[in-house]
Order: C-alpha cells, then sequence, then structure tokens
C-alpha cells in the first residue's frame, strides 16, 4: 500500500514526506548520553558531527540537551540551556539542512527558535509544558510531539498498559488536538509513538506491530528506535542491527521520518524499504 503523502510546512519551508523517507540525525550534547558518551558537548565537535551525519544521508539535525534514558532526572532550564546554547550558535546557517531542538521546556524552546531552528521536539507530547505549542506557533516552525509515559526516573516502578498501541494513538491525538487548539497548523505537526519512553519490550513490539493505527490518524509519523529492545524469540540485543530492523519494518508499515544515532549505518535499511514501497 502506498505510503500517503505530506508537506511538513515550517518557516520558509516545505519538507515533503512520503515520497521517500527522512533520516533525523540525532546530535546529543550531554554529557551521560549512552550513545555517543558525551563526546559532542564541544561546539566544534558538535558541528563536525552534524556535518558528518549530513554527509551520511541525514535531511535533518536534531540537538539535545537533555538525557531521556531510563532512570534519568530533569536537568534544571539553565544547565539545558548552558549545553545547547553554544552548539546552535556554532551551527546557525552551516548545515544546509533544518535543526531541531528536543526539549519539553518552552523557554528552551523559544531561545532555541531565536538560534535558527526551525523543528522542536517535545518528547513529553505538550504534557510538562503545554506553552511549547504556542513558542512553536509563534516562531512559525515545525512541532513533533512524541508519546512517554511518565517520566524517565519513573519508569522501572510503572505498571504495564494493556493496550500500547491503543494508549500511544489516545495520547497522542490529544498531544496533536493541543498544538492545534494553541492554533498550531495540522501540516505543521509530526507524531512520534515514542519506541522505549515508559514501554517495555514487548509493548515495544506491539507497537510496532500496529504502527498502521497511529498513520490512520492522519499526522505524518517519525520513528525513534536506536538503543530501545523490542521483545523477539530469542531476544535480540538492543543494537545497531535491532535498530535498523525496526527502522525497516517501520517505513514499511508507513513511517515517514526515521530519527537516529546512526545515520550511516540505519540508511541502508531505509532506502530499501523505500525501494519496496515503490514497488508496492
Amino acid at each position: 500500500m502506498p505510503r500517503k503523502l505530506a508537506d511538513w510546512k515550517f518557516k520558509k519551508q516545505v519538507l515533503r514526506l512520503g515520497e521517500r523517507t527522512l533520516i533525523v540525525g540525532i546530535l546529543n550534547v550531554t554529557p551521560d548520553s549512552p550513545a555517543d558518551g558525551g563526546r559532542y558537548q564541544e561546539p566544534e565537535l558538535a558541528y563536525a558531527r552534524a556535518v558528518e551525519m549530513i554527509e551520511q544521508g541525514a535531511d535533518i539535525v536534531e540537538v539535545g540537551a537533555q538525557s531521556w534514558r531510563p532512570g534519568s532526572e530533569r536537568v534544571s532550564e539553565a544547565e539545558e540551556k548552558r549545553r545547547l546554547i553554544p552548539v546552535l550558535k556554532k551551527l546557525r546557517g552551516k548545515l544546509g539542512v533544518p535543526v531541531a531542538v528536543e526539549t519539553c521546556t518552552a523557554s528552551v524552546a523559544e531561545q532555541a527558535l531565536d538560534l535558527g531552528a526551525e523543528i522542536i521536539k517535545d518528547p513529553a507530547g505538550l504534557v510538562i509544558e503545554p506553552a511549547i505549542a504556542k513558542v512553536v506557533l509563534e516562531a512559525n516552525a515545525g512541532l513533533v510531539v512524541q508519546h512517554m509515559r511518565g517520566l524517565p526516573s519513573e519508569w522501572a516502578k510503572m505498571a504495564q498498559i494493556k493496550d500500547p498501541s491503543g494508549a500511544a494513538l489516545a495520547e497522542l491525538s490529544a498531544a496533536a488536538g493541543r498544538a492545534m487548539s494553541a492554533g498550531v497548523p495540522k501540516e505543521r505537526i509530526v507524531v512520534d509513538p515514542g519506541f522505549g519512553l515508559g514501554k517495555r519490550k514487548e509493548q515495544n513490539t506491539e507497537l510496532l506491530s500496529r504502527l498502521d493505527r497511529l498513520v490512520a490518524i492522519g499526522f505524518p509519523v517519525q520513528v525513534s528506535p536506536c538503543g530501545k529492545l523490542f521483545g523477539t524469540q530469542p531476544q535480540a540485543e538492543a543494537g545497531t542491527g535491532l535498530a535498523a530492523a525496526v527502522a525497516f519494518a517501520s517505513v514499511l508499515r508507513g513511517a515517514h521520518i526515521v530519527r537516529t544515532h546512526e545515520v550511516g549505518a540505519i540508511r541502508p535499511a531505509v532506502l530499501l524499504a523505500d525501494e519496496l514501497m515503490r514497488g508496492a
């Protein structure tokens, strides 16, 4: 079944979604990133990594200064800005692709957009600070709302949910509704089911198997498979191979965007999935 086409509109750009899968390269500027060991906190190193990911095929570079790994605590607004702002200043106007920023803090989003970012990804789906929607609206920016159950510090104690895809569907629909109620046009919104964010491995697999339910609500879909466990028999380790398999399957189920730390390793799976989609 052909993937639904959509235009993602923000600022002065329009990204055509669906003709091929877009890749978001993740650039963490945290000291405790499990993906890169905190290597890119210095602006020069962050810039070099951003350029490397673009050369590998990234269509968007996403910068994040807050860790969302299991058990992590939120840093202060001042600390998030201390990590983020020097890197955004270094990247501004130099990459040739849109810059996204991951944050659930409205003031951080506002400053990021002032410094040239064009997309905000809220991993908490506008639950922690709904004012992010107004910030995005005023800046004419793009918005990604991601589904997350609770906070990372709470995940180990959270009860299992019976219908992961149904919960993600309902809560992401509500998040997109909050954004649109604040005035953000529908064509600026992308949704992400948030693999691993408060979900166990079996729930991640169920979310993936029912991704078509999320696609059906009418927003472009982004997936973030890197570093996440999925229930398999026998159990596959979290790593590049599993992330590539999830990216491949997600595209075949209608995902428009794949978000990854490992652009070069994931891109072949995305290219092959796109080729299969074109032949469907």
